[in-house]
């Protein structure tokens, strides 16, 4: 095996994290998981250490690429029908929410409001930002919908993506990632400043990466 099959074979949960955003949506695993790696490949053979970045962030937005590709070029995503009555509680609960509070709601307060997980509701407001195509109706049990195309470089569309989904974060979770990559707090003193412990800073400090993880794989 050579040194660059050792590569691929050692990032290859890199694809099955990318891949896993994706299951269900109209496009068998295996074909994600396919397109995905021909994307880890392509990102494992053009990656230059040098520029000082990881491989798995250069090559994220590349498998990323590569699966959305696969539905550009002849997959169709599917949209359930739960997901598209959730989004219309998301409507009436976002609309209420900001007449009394003069803002937009966060992921974690409409899930709050909606006794739904921050997980579901993303799923679902990330549903409704794919447009539905023309022949769509609700009243069906599933509806194809379109993946548009990239019109910005991947550099780009990550930058916005990462800003977009720490603006979703709840006041406090948004403060943890602040002082532990923004400020480099070890996860000691953010927990004294926070009035917590480390293990509850560990323990939330991981379910909110988790959760931005799956929102950036979108």
């Amino acid at each position: 095996m050579t040194e660059r099959d050792k590569v691929v074979e050692r990032n290859l949960a890199l694809v099955h994290a990318c891949c896993k955003r994706f299951r269900g949506k109209g496009i068998e695993y295996d074909d994600l998981f396919s397109a995905g790696c021909v994307g880890l490949v392509k990102a494992v053979d053009n990656f230059d250490s040098s520029l000082g970045h990881k491989l798995s962030t250069y090559a994220v937005p590349v498998i990323l690429g590569e699966i959305r590709r696969l539905f550009r070029d002849g997959g169709a995503v599917k949209v359930s029908r739960s997901l598209k009555e959730l989004n219309l509680r998301i409507l009436e609960a976002a609309k209420v929410f900001s007449s009394e509070n003069g803002r937009e709601p966060t992921v974690c307060e409409l899930a709050d409001r909606l006794s739904e997980s921050p997980e579901k509701i993303t799923d679902a407001l990330n549903a409704a930002r794919i447009p539905l195509s023309l022949s769509a109706s609700y009243d069906e049990e599933e509806s194809e919908i379109e993946i548009p195309c990239d019109d910005i470089s991947e550099a780009l569309t990550e930058k916005l993506a990462l800003r977009r989904v720490l603006t979703e974060l709840c006041p406090a979770d948004r403060k943890i990632i602040e002082l532990r990559y923004y400020k480099r707090r070890t996860q000691q003193k953010t927990a004294e400043e926070l009035g917590m412990t480390q293990v509850q800073i560990s323990r939330r400090e991981k379910k909110i990466l988790g959760l931005m993880r799956e929102k950036l794989s979108v």
